[in-house]
């Protein structure tokens, strides 16, 4: 079900609410440029300073305007199992083609803790379940063998964003998980590259303002014209690393507020993109015909 291009949607906000006007436009958008998914409430979507209603209210907002016509793929990971859980258990209840969990932050837990964390919720909601490995930010690395023990022996552990960057550990997920197993790269810059080891696809961050692109270039490798995906591959690239001069999402919202769909408002203790970088970044999107 998953494969292709799937953008982690930005959430927009206004005067400190979901802006739910600028929020459904944007997921309209995505799905008339051709998207192949939409993942609410993750990373790019700052659902870390979001409380549970509104975490719920984004996630129920998506799934109502996408009406079936691409899958949703519900944020719902924590660092606490319990409110994993609970996160999971609403995904499912609002109609959620599957849930994205990352793996515990902060708490660092051990291989062994981190396989009894989806476990938990694995055995606890019957809905299709992705694991997110983002060292990243977690603090520490879901390792090829802890995901294949999950995938033999986690019926509801389908797939893997795996945002490592890392194409070693992307070739050993593949090897030990099989092809049944779904792989998304969450590393737009090596999106392609991680498609030639077995990737499926990729949930995107510079899919939200290039949406068409990202898209084109997933079905150019899935009808084997290489060639094109690695044309259209290289003619993403400045976007891809502008949009991470600051912390995601800083830039991607930025850009999208550019391009006059949505505010450019953050909750700390994300802030406004720096004058320097707010500069390079318009200079990307005026190459790229954004602006």
């Amino acid at each position: 079900m998953f494969r292709g291009a799937i953008t982690a949607l930005v959430t927009p906000f206004r005067n400190g609410a979901l802006d739910e006007e600028a929020y459904r436009a944007l997921i309209e958008w995505q799905i008339e440029q051709g998207i192949d998914g939409l993942v609410p409430c993750g990373t790019t979507g700052e659902s870390a300073t979001m409380s549970h209603d509104e975490h719920e209210e984004a996630v129920r907002i998506c799934i109502e305007q996408v009406r079936g016509r691409v899958p949703v793929m519900a944020g719902a990971g924590s660092n606490n199992t319990a409110e994993a859980i609970r996160l999971t258990a609403f995904a499912k209840q609002a109609g959620a083609d599957a849930a994205l969990l990352i793996s515990p932050y902060y708490n660092k837990p051990t291989q062994e803790g981190v396989f009894r964390h989806f476990k938990a919720v694995n055995d606890a909601v019957d809905l299709p379940l992705f694991v997110y490995n983002v060292p990243g930010r977690t603090g520490s690395n879901v390792l090829p063998s802890t995901v294949a023990r999950m995938a033999r022996e986690l019926p509801h552990v389908v797939g893997i964003k795996e945002a490592t960057g890392n194409l070693v550990q992307v070739s050993e997920v593949v090897e030990l998980c099989g092809d049944g197993f779904t792989l998304l790269s969450g590393d737009d810059l090596t999106a392609l590259p991680s498609f030639s080891v077995g990737g499926k696809g990729v949930i995107s961050v510079t899919s939200n303002v290039l949406p068409a692109r990202v898209a084109a270039m997933c079905a150019a490798w899935n009808r084997g014209d290489t060639a094109e995906a690695l044309r259209l591959h290289g003619g993403l690239m400045p976007m891809n690393r502008a949009l991470f001069l600051e912390s995601n999402p800083i830039p991607v919202k930025t850009a999208l507020h550019l391009m006059g769909r949505m505010s450019a408002e953050f909750r700390l203790p994300l802030c406004p993109l720096g004058e320097e970088n707010l500069v390079r970044l318009r200079e990307v999107m005026a190459a790229s015909g954004l602006l």
